[in-house]
């Protein structure tokens, strides 16, 4: 004899704060990972530089899916899902080449990342507002990436680049999303 239980239809609420909650968890991870690969470029580090794009796309589908299931999508968050879905998998891509070429090629590259994924983020969050709660830190996050993707590209030029601040930047992103989160709990 077979038990079944009903299914829960999970609330929109629960699920964007269960992919938040993933994306405080990879971020600080994978923040954690690449401080322990150290400084250097070798093939560990390549591949944990890698491994962020590659979770942030598995992230943005999962986010696309349970939209879809959940109802109509907005016209702009679709296109800023499917946009981010394409730009994450061309960085990790573009990051595996980079790594072979040294760190101000993966700073460069990260930071052009960072600003074309971040437009799609802020492009999502802002077409989401009026529907779902807690989408000004998501905004926010955002408009930050571009500018800091900006200063990525920037530093790749320095005399002394470094891989270290694209940990920082995991880790802020983490931030953000754990204030998108406790305003979702507190809605």
């Amino acid at each position: 004899m077979s038990v079944t239980t009903p299914t829960r239809r999970s609330s929109p609420g629960r699920e964007q704060a269960s992919l938040l909650l993933g994306r405080i968890v990879v971020a600080l991870v994978w923040a954690a990972a690449l401080l322990a690969t150290g400084p250097g470029l070798g093939v560990a580090t390549a591949v944990v530089l890698v491994l962020y794009p590659v979770a942030d796309l598995v992230l943005v589908v999962v986010d696309a899916l349970r939209s879809r299931r959940a109802g109509p999508v907005s016209r702009g968050a679709g296109f800023g899902l499917a946009f981010n879905v394409v730009v994450s998998a061309i960085a990790a891509v573009a990051l595996a080449v980079a790594a072979s070429s040294g760190v101000s090629s993966v700073l460069t590259v990260w930071g052009v990342w960072a600003v074309v994924a971040g437009l799609g983020q802020f492009v999502v969050a802002l077409a989401r507002r009026r529907t779902r709660r807690g989408q000004w830190p998501l905004i926010a996050s955002g408009g930050l990436s571009c500018l800091v993707g900006l200063g990525f590209v920037v530093m790749s030029a320095g005399p002394a680049p470094a891989l270290t601040p694209l940990a920082g930047y995991a880790a802020a992103g983490a931030v953000f999303a754990l204030v998108g989160l406790l305003r979702l709990r507190a809605a």
